[in-house]
């Protein structure tokens, strides 16, 4: 893995084609009762309807299908196997990705993981390597699996494949956004007609789709929204970027703050599993350079918004997406100037662990 890459925006659209017509386009959508207790117009990206629940398989999917084209380059064989660790997502798409090329996969994954997400992995035909819920032990047991196999690192976060194929969900934002409006994202013109755009369509808000002010972005590693950040700036530098994590692990907030990396000191307790990572040396430059703010929500906020989005939307988010929402729900994104009216926030899976959701019953009252 390169340290201190930073992708360009050309870059990300390398992934788009590598990726084209490997993936769902998923909907933009909207709902009118969470618009007014936001008390601005909210667009919502679906990750969740995506390939192995979450929007991991972008950047999985990327650095594979990067890892068999320098092979075939090279004149040389598939490498020998993959390894990554990972909270859950980022394994099942590795291993889904894996198996599609006939790369056997390793797994390591914190024992404190979903079992939801452990089982999906498997059902790739991955190997699970269970490690300690830190990310000292997620690297040394990764590294040791790396040595013991042969196989090539491909980090959840920090790897450039990976930041540059999640770049492509701010792609499709604004293609998707400006497609309402009649005109093409980067040219100002009619849109490129797109194979299956109709039923695409139809997924859309019935109301006239706005111009997006802002997005928000769930992280813990920060691939993702480093990747829409290059993506975002590079093309709509008005548009604000903002992040959202936990509290408890509120090491972005943190680095923000201070000014340079500051990772989680221990390992975080939150509901939202898939953030519990820290940013790191990749990603942390471009959230330092084109993050406009970090927004941090409690373990409360987080519950609440999730649970507004099953009810309200009908859409099975898992706690992990409901931070996005929850931050801009909160007091703080008050404080965001009225003129930032129209938000998209990134729903960024639904692999939901079932068995967990004894939390339900702890919330105070039914959603307002």
């Amino acid at each position: 893995m390169a340290e201190l890459f930073r992708p360009a925006l050309a870059d990300v659209r390398a992934a788009e084609e590598r990726l084209r017509g490997r993936l769902h386009r998923t909907p933009l959508l909207t709902c009118g009762s969470l618009d007014r207790l936001a008390r601005r117009r909210l667009l919502f990206k679906c990750e969740l309807f995506q390939r192995t629940g979450s929007f991991k398989i972008r950047g999985a999917l990327n650095a594979v299908r990067s890892l068999v084209e320098e092979s075939k380059r090279a004149g040389a064989g598939l490498p020998q196997a993959v390894v990554t660790h990972s909270s859950g997502n980022h394994g099942q798409a590795l291993a889904c990705a894996a198996q599609a090329e006939g790369i056997p996969a390793y797994i390591v994954v914190p024992r404190t993981a979903p079992c939801c997400k452990q089982a999906a992995i498997r059902t790739y035909g991955a190997t699970l390597v269970p490690c300690e819920p830190s990310d000292k032990s997620r690297a040394e047991t990764a590294a040791r699996v790396v040595q013991e196999t042969g196989g090539v690192m491909v980090h959840p976060n920090q790897e450039p494949a990976v930041i540059e194929g999640q770049g492509t969900i701010g792609l499709e934002v604004l293609e998707q956004v400006r497609e309402r409006q009649g005109l093409d994202p980067a040219q100002g013109s009619a849109p490129r007609r797109q194979r299956g755009s109709k039923k695409q369509h139809s997924h859309f808000c019935s109301m006239q789709a706005p111009e997006i002010n802002a997005v928000v972005v769930p992280v813990g590693g920060g691939g993702m929204i480093a990747g829409i950040a290059v993506a975002i700036k590079a093309l709509r530098p008005d548009v604000k970027v903002f992040a959202a994590e936990p509290r408890n692990a509120d090491d972005c907030y943190q680095s923000k703050a201070r000014g340079e990396l500051t990772p989680n000191p221990h390992p975080p307790d939150t509901i939202a599993d898939a953030v519990k990572t820290s940013i790191g040396p990749n990603t942390w430059p471009i959230i330092r350079d084109l993050v406009d703010d970090v927004l941090t929500v409690s373990e409360e906020e987080i519950k609440q918004a999730t649970r507004l989005v099953w009810e309200r939307m009908k859409l099975l988010i898992e706690p992990t997406a409901g931070v996005g929402v929850a931050a801009v729900l909160s007091e703080q994104f008050q404080a965001v100037p009225r003129d930032v009216e129209n938000v998209c926030i990134v729903l960024c899976g639904g692999n939901v662990d079932l068995s967990s959701l004894t939390w339900l019953t702890d919330l105070p009252g039914q959603a307002e």
